[in-house]
């Protein structure tokens, strides 16, 4: 009897063993914003951003171990308007590395909110892997009396956990929502429910740390991306120029005498700009700087039939003019030629 009891126990701890070893490995990478911020007061709306460690913010969250194997690397704590592109590359280049050595089986960002978006479409583009990457965040700081970002890290983290993850390219989850990098952007200032994907949807959502998909992005992403970054130590400038009523050609003009690679225009209604601009792009082409045609308008897009079509200047479809520089920004590391970046801007 005393045998047989023993022999359960033993069978139990090992099997216990046994589902602790095989937890999914996730890695969080921290850069700061307000899910690492801290107020004086537990409903103050003032408070500073990225002062609190990812060790501590993880504490906070408990229930996190039951869901994986899990480390922390503090890449940086900043707000996320200070985002630079050092830190995009080294984002890539920990990535890259944690994926290629086999160290996770996903990785989680938290992220400010302010340029998440951005950050996620540039990973979007430039890590070739399969492995979930997630991003996070939250609208309210840590301190706060109803914080939003100790339960959107446990679904980042359940997220990128889960097998089904794999392969949909880099995805951002806010609110109990997934969505791709491709299409999000932040719709509110404040509000909790801040993200949304306006031209096609979220992915799907999370429940109970269970991942639920009803589409998946089509546009070129990750695993079958064209662009190699690696080696490199800084990427092709690239502004974006706001279109309005009489819109004058004196910031165009600045940008492209600074020596600026490419430039969005950020245009009215189907990604139209007025005469000032134009010649102003007439003389900026000449000079080999590149522009896309994109506009300030949230849904819609902009295409070939935009109503003074010029084939010297792609156009961006979909992609908001933040995330059209980025791409502009990529695309200028492989190709000066409008046509070429007119084919990458279809392709993704």
């Amino acid at each position: 009897m005393k045998r047989s009891i023993f022999l359960s126990l033993f069978l139990l701890t090992a099997l216990s063993l046994a589902a602790q070893q095989t937890k999914p490995r996730v890695i969080i990478l921290a850069t700061g914003g307000t899910i690492a911020g801290s107020a004086a007061g537990s409903t103050q709306a003032s408070y500073t951003p990225g002062v609190i460690s990812i060790d501590n913010i993880i504490a906070t969250v408990p229930d996190l171990k039951s869901v994986a194997d899990l480390k922390g690397i503090q890449i940086c704590n900043i707000s996320s308007q200070n985002m630079e592109p050092a830190i995009w590359l080294r984002l890539f280049n920990v990535i890259d590395s944690l994926f290629s050595n086999n160290l996770c089986d996903g990785v989680v960002i938290t992220h400010g909110t302010d340029t998440m978006e951005e950050t996620a479409y540039f990973l979007n583009l430039t890590v070739k892997h399969r492995r979930p990457v997630v991003l996070t965040g939250s609208m309210r700081p840590s301190t706060s009396l109803s914080a939003d970002g100790p339960f959107n890290l446990f679904n980042a983290v359940s997220l990128a956990a889960s097998p089904s993850a794999a392969g949909r390219g880099v995805m951002v989850t806010m609110n109990d929502y997934i969505f791709s990098a491709d299409d999000v952007t932040k719709l509110n200032t404040v509000n909790t429910m801040a993200f949304g994907s306006p031209n096609l949807g979220p992915l799907g959502y999370m429940r109970g740390g269970k991942p639920t998909f009803y589409r998946e992005s089509l546009s070129k992403h990750t695993f079958n991306s064209e662009f190699d970054i690696k080696g490199l130590t800084s990427l092709p400038e690239v502004e974006i120029i706001l279109s309005y009523a009489f819109t004058s050609n004196v910031a165009l003009k600045a940008l492209i005498d600074a020596g600026v690679k490419g430039v969005v225009i950020a245009g009215v209604g189907h990604g139209n700009y007025n005469r000032d601009i134009a010649g102003e792009l007439e003389w900026g082409y000449a000079r080999g700087v590149r522009f896309v045609r994109s506009t300030r308008i949230v849904t819609g897009g902009v295409d070939m039939a935009a109503e003074e079509f010029d084939s010297k200047y792609p156009v961006s479809f979909l992609k908001s003019p933040q995330k059209a520089r980025i791409l502009l920004m990529l695309a200028l590391t492989k190709t000066n030629r409008s046509g070429e970046i007119q084919r990458i801007f279809e392709e993704y």
